[in-house]
């Protein structure tokens, strides 16, 4: 799924755009900065909205994590107890990977880089292969929407739902959870082509984003500093310099080019215009768009790669908060009391979503006042990176988080005479 994610819509990722242009020349005067437009709906949606999936994605992942940890402990009993028996274990399959794709050096170099051919690809090829596209994404954002609806549909049929899986055959045994999740976001994903709602785009979006942030691992902070780095370059080139070479903003061009709709074509092909409506065009699910209640023609746009990149650092560094967290309890047991003080009690996730934070808003400042197009890690990797790097080597953590940050260390017992 990442990888088809990575193909599909990193090249409208990592782009901070808002749109004001129809607003300003319907005569109804321009769109000026001031404090009242920074506090715009649209502004604030998308400052509110990108933190809560970040948020969510992240806490999802290492909860994912915990209970991937006990599931490698209970299977490890019953290959005890399937000793005696000599009966095999059937495995469990669902919709979603359990095992998470963890991101190496080579794959921070070179994800930049395939991130340019793909929206080069886009730039050049998107007429001839837009079905092609608007297809495959909707069939990866109708597994990530599955995934970010499932909670909720555990929730909702946990009273009337034992909880057994139910057999398709080769294609698995499945909870009536994710069935029922996965039959929602089919729904939604098929009245989103019907339609070419925003807010359906935007649930499609979500769930990318927080499918992404779950299942993707950056295994040590020199990782994290090569992917943001290389992103960052990648951002600003295509938003600042590619005009000078194609005689067009590339990234903004992609970004904001609708697709055709799949149905219309077929209705075409099959000679069907007469009967069926023609529906709308499509707007890919790159990005979360979030129109303004008070100017009407004016929203603001984020690249789903402005959520999912420093998503990923986040997840991180929560993992390590909660892995050092674990460390000091065990320690603790040992009869060393745990570190006090303002800083033990500032985590690395709570000093890295506030430069998640205020990178935001320095991006919306700058994109009200340049009043174009800005390329949103530009603001966000300074802001979440440098602060991380900082409180990490006053904490004396910087080289474990650099390059091996989750080898278990036992502690050493001293034994009594």
């Amino acid at each position: 799924m990442s990888e088809g994610f990575g193909a599909g819509g990193q090249q409208q990722d990592d782009l901070l755009l808002q749109q004001s242009q129809q607003s300003q020349s319907q005569g109804s005067g321009e769109y000026q900065w001031s404090s009242y437009a920074m506090m715009d709906s649209s502004r604030v949606s998308t400052c509110l909205i990108s933190m809560l999936l970040i948020v969510y994605g992240s806490f999802r992942s290492l909860n994912m994590e915990q209970e991937q940890r006990e599931k490698e402990k209970k299977r490890q009993s019953e290959s005890t107890n399937n000793l005696l028996t000599g009966e095999p274990i059937p495995p469990e399959q669902t919709f979603f990977p359990d095992k998470f794709a963890t991101l190496d050096t080579m794959h921070a170099l070179c994800l930049p880089l395939g991130a340019s051919v793909s929206l080069l690809i886009m730039f050049f090829f998107f007429d001839s292969m837009q079905m092609l596209f608007a297809v495959c994404t909707a069939i990866i954002a109708t597994v990530a929407l599955a995934f970010l609806l499932l909670p909720m549909c555990q929730y909702i049929i946990r009273p009337c739902s034992d909880g057994n899986r139910i057999s398709f055959g080769v294609c698995g045994r499945f909870t009536a959870a994710e069935l029922f999740s996965f039959s929602l976001a089919v729904s939604i994903v098929c009245i989103w082509v019907l339609t070419g709602h925003w807010l359906l785009m935007d649930a499609m979006g979500m769930g990318l984003c927080v499918a992404f942030i779950a299942f993707v691992r950056l295994p040590s902070l020199k990782v994290s500093t090569l992917l943001l780095t290389g992103l960052l370059i990648y951002d600003v080139f295509w938003v600042f310099f590619s005009s000078y070479i194609f005689n067009t903003n590339v990234m903004v061009k992609v970004a904001t080019r609708p697709a055709d709709n799949p149905v219309g074509i077929v209705a075409r092909k099959l000679n069907l215009g007469g009967i069926v409506r023609e529906p709308p065009k499509l707007n890919l699910p790159g990005k979360l768009v979030f129109p303004s209640l008070h100017n009407s023609g004016h929203f603001s746009m984020l690249g789903l790669g402005d959520i999912v990149m420093p998503g990923l650092l986040l997840c991180f560094v929560l993992r390590y908060d909660a892995y050092k967290k674990s460390q000091c309890t065990q320690t603790a047991e040992t009869g060393v009391p745990p570190p006090r003080g303002v800083g033990s009690r500032l985590t690395y996730f709570h000093c890295s979503l506030l430069g998640y934070f205020l990178g935001l808003l320095t991006a919306t400042v700058s994109s009200e006042v340049f009043k174009a197009a800005q390329p949103a890690l530009l603001y966000l990797v300074p802001f979440t990176l440098l602060p991380l790097l900082t409180m990490a080597y006053l904490k004396g953590d910087l080289r474990r988080m650099w390059s091996e940050p989750f080898i278990i260390q036992q502690a050493s017992k001293q034994l009594e005479v």
